[in-house]
């Protein structure tokens, strides 16, 4: 099953996912509440998806009482979101730091970062620092990176559910920190990666810092992007 089959937006199938990419885990009433259908159908969607291995059904203990059983994705989701050129990007990547040395292959992520930060910066508008934020994932969402922003404990916070760079970064951190300084570009103000989902999180969470840096948000006409 490919990205493809899924049909985006549009499909069930993809639906589940994302909810469950977003949500953490979902029960079957949950995911009946979310497509409107029968429960007949939902198990059908949910089989497929379970065949596939991109969910799994889990136990759920909550408080006292039997636990209750829940869906959750897999790792394998992860490949659904991948930009699908990770096995040439990582053999370039490689030999930069092969030939030149990591001051030039971190040299060449920065401007890698910059370019995507010009891409985004056209979607982001406002004045208002919590208003970029929801403006930034937004155009993230429109990209294929599953993004929500929000505030939690006082801060404001870019949350992102999926990595089209999964497979590189596992190979090379370096990727989280350019994507960490892209938000920064664009945002035009301090963020820090506060949650990693290759440290075992649902996803990554961004910090973003109400005071301003020097400069302004990114105005790059660069065209790379996260797709």
């Amino acid at each position: 099953m490919t990205l493809s089959t899924f049909n985006r937006r549009e499909s069930p199938l993809w639906q589940i996912v994302e909810f469950l990419q977003r949500k953490g885990s979902a029960t079957i009433k949950e995911i009946e509440e979310l497509l409107g259908v029968t429960t007949t159908a939902v198990r059908q969607h949910l089989t497929t998806l379970q065949a596939e291995g991109y969910i799994e059904r889990r136990p759920v203990h909550s408080g006292v009482g039997r636990p209750h059983h829940a869906y959750f994705t897999t790792a394998k989701v992860q490949e659904l979101f991948a930009c699908h050129c990770d096995d040439l990007a990582l053999t370039l990547l490689e030999e930069v730091f092969h030939l030149e040395g990591e001051s030039r292959a971190t040299e060449l992520l920065d401007r890698v970062g910059t370019r995507l930060a010009g891409k985004y910066a056209s979607s982001v508008r406002s004045t208002l620092l919590q208003d970029r934020v929801g403006e930034l994932a937004q155009a993230l969402n429109g990209n294929g990176v599953l993004a929500d922003a929000l505030t939690a404990n006082e801060e404001i916070v870019l949350r992102t559910y999926n990595c089209p760079f999964h497979e590189l970064a596992q190979e090379h951190r370096e990727i989280c920190e350019m994507d960490r300084s892209m938000l920064e570009k664009v945002l035009g103000t301090d963020v820090s990666l506060s949650q990693c989902m290759l440290e075992g999180h649902a996803g990554c969470t961004f910090t973003v810092v109400a005071a301003a840096r020097n400069g302004s948000a990114a105005t790059g006409n660069g065209h790379a992007a996260h797709d």
